[in-house]
């Protein structure tokens, strides 16, 4: 049984082990908030008190990587921190560029060994050209969206910009992976390592997933939050 199928939505009661059990790729979510392991029976509101963690913002994340078509509720949300889903996405900016590109990247070429001039020129730059896009994409957010969302944790509102212009100006980072996916799967030819091919997609497939609900924190948590401070400090 799948956990969609559970209809289980995380509480602050559960044991943090016994959340990992049902969804073992929130071991993602734990390393870039910052909790280690060996949290042993420790609850999950014990373990975010513990580590100076939101709460609401934690069970958030966790909702959003665990259901597909999540929709946070208005309590939930109305008691989210913006700064902790800011550091979170600041955290996975780290680790999609500092762990994920380059082991792609290391992956492919090992790949495409055996491909001729032109078939490795084709998949480099295909994969070049989506690292400068999510480079460029996480570049905005990390030099003008991430600071105002900070200083309005503190109460300060910066004059001449609004979330509502990250929200229109808000890019789909994932359509030139999923054009990687097909040449991988579709276009090399058989000389290339079925092992190495195989990790490859596994890694694209895992990176996907991975970004899309890193967006959907984004549309559907942050912005949201934000939307609602900024409403309330207008007045």
């Amino acid at each position: 049984m799948s956990i969609d199928d559970r209809h289980i939505v995380f509480s602050a009661s559960m044991k943090l082990a016994d959340l990992i059990d049902l969804d073992w790729k929130l071991l993602n979510v734990l390393s870039r908030m910052g909790i280690g392991l060996g949290f042993g029976e420790n609850t999950i509101v014990e373990v975010c008190a513990k580590q100076g963690i939101n709460l609401n913002s934690f069970l958030l994340i966790c909702n959003v990587y665990a259901y597909d078509g999540y929709v946070p509720a208005a309590e939930l949300l109305a008691g989210a921190d913006p700064v902790t889903l800011v550091e979170y996405l600041h955290n996975s900016h780290a680790f999609y560029l500092d762990k994920e590109f380059p082991n792609l990247e290391k992956d492919i070429r090992a790949m495409v060994e055996p491909c001729d001039a032109t078939q490795k020129k084709i998949v480099a730059k295909f994969f070049t050209d989506y690292k400068a896009q999510v480079e460029n994409h996480f570049a905005y957010e990390e030099s003008t969206v991430f600071p105002y969302v900070r200083a309005l944790g503190k109460k300060t509102r910066c004059e001449g910009y609004a979330i509502e212009q990250f929200e229109e100006n808000h890019s789909n980072i994932e359509e030139t992976l999923d054009d990687l996916k097909s040449i991988v799967m579709k276009y090399l030819p058989e000389t290339c390592d079925t092992v190495l091919r195989n990790e490859v997609l596994y890694r694209i497939f895992r990176l996907g997933e991975d970004l899309a609900r890193h967006t959907i924190i984004e549309d559907a948590v942050l912005i949201p939050l934000v939307n609602r401070i900024e409403t309330a400090m207008s007045r």
